[in-house]
């Protein structure tokens, strides 16, 4: 009795219940779509806009959908190496007509994230794969199922996410799982947002307060270093259960070191960054480890002349990242005094 009652406890209230029917019906409109030869982890891109796929519910999804009902082979294994040009990954596996293929990524920062690999946008979203992290690969072929030869590619796809050569067959280039760019929903709505900011895109950055317009003026000459380190352009929006994260940016220390003046300067950009957009995280990376207190930043010949920073952003619907960059490599400069002015207690218009 007690073991049933555990069993069913969920449900046991309003909330409880009402979770469950909804997951329920949104398990078999993702099983329809799915029989309808759409990847999945495309209609997780098209869904992710409503911010209800949370990372244990698009686990339970890929579980039920993809394994139990449609039959897909599942390989998962935590990576040796890792690839440095997902493009490339992206564009061999573009052209595997043969499979559907779906892989899962455990991010060490933002859990699980969720790609179709043939859409280079979408794996470029990871963000860069870290060695000894979690991948699984789903492979077959819709309604159809999977059999031997889908869990044998399922081992290839990860194979080449850790920047192995392997032999490819040529099975995989002929079939009926061509990949077709998935059209976001919000596409046709984004022009009519846009069109009104950018009409008045002049006036605010002039009225933004003396510290935007000195920054402005200085943030050119220190931005020129470091252009070749800038990583392109990130997505509008992103198939993320929980948002995406886009490429590393590279900073470049300008300042003879890294001191508590360049430390408190970041402080005050990244504080401003998320004043504006509060649903974004910005993660900062040095010597290829995670930055959780920029304070540790501030170690006399630890962070010189030369070294490099690191940062990301996260979040859905990621913006001005060329700005945040262009802010925090003058604030790595012997120009962060710009972004000191005002009282601690405020937060600066900068974005």
């Amino acid at each position: 009795m007690m073991g049933t009652m555990t069993k069913y406890e969920n449900v046991s209230t309003r909330e409880g219940f009402n979770s469950v029917v909804r997951h329920v019906k949104a398990t078999i409109s993702y099983v329809e779509t799915v029989a309808s030869k759409t990847n999945l982890a495309d209609c997780f891109a098209q869904d992710d806009a409503s911010g209800d796929l949370s990372a244990d519910r698009i686990a339970a999804v890929l579980r039920m959908t993809l394994v139990d009902k449609f039959g897909y082979q599942c390989v998962s294994r935590n990576l040796s190496s890792v690839s440095e040009n997902l493009d490339q990954v992206a564009e061999e596996i573009s052209r595997w007509n043969s499979v559907d293929i779906v892989i899962a990524y455990h991010h060490p920062d933002l859990g699980l994230l969720i790609a179709n690999p043939k859409d280079p946008e979408q794996l470029a979203a990871f963000g860069g794969l870290r060695k000894r992290e979690l991948a699984v690969a789903y492979v077959g072929r819709f309604d159809k199922g999977g059999d031997e030869f889908c869990g044998k590619v399922a081992s290839i796809a990860l194979s080449l996410l850790e920047g192995a050569k392997v032999n490819l067959p040529k099975d995989l280039y002929t079939g009926t799982c061509v990949y077709k760019k998935a059209k976001k929903k919000a596409a046709a709505a984004a022009p009519a947002t846009k069109k009104p900011a950018a009409a008045k895109k002049g006036r605010p950055q002039k009225s933004a307060g003396k510290v935007e317009v000195a920054v402005a003026q200085k943030v050119q000459p220190a931005a020129a270093p470091a252009a070749p380190a800038a990583a392109p352009s990130a997505p509008a929006a992103g198939p993320r259960p929980g948002g995406r994260m886009t490429p590393m940016y590279s900073v470049v220390v300008q300042n003879e070191l890294f001191h508590n003046g360049n430390v408190e300067a970041w402080k005050r950009i990244i504080e401003s960054y998320k004043a504006k957009y509060p649903m974004l995280e910005v993660y900062i990376y040095y010597d290829g480890e995670r930055i959780l207190n920029i304070n540790s930043l501030f170690k006399w010949g630890k962070v010189k002349h030369g070294s490099t920073i690191q940062f990301a952003v996260a979040g859905t619907d990621i913006k001005d990242v060329a700005k945040l960059q262009r802010y925090l490599i003058q604030g790595a400069s012997h120009m962060f005094e710009a972004f000191l002015h005002g009282p601690v207690s405020t937060v600066l218009k900068l974005f």
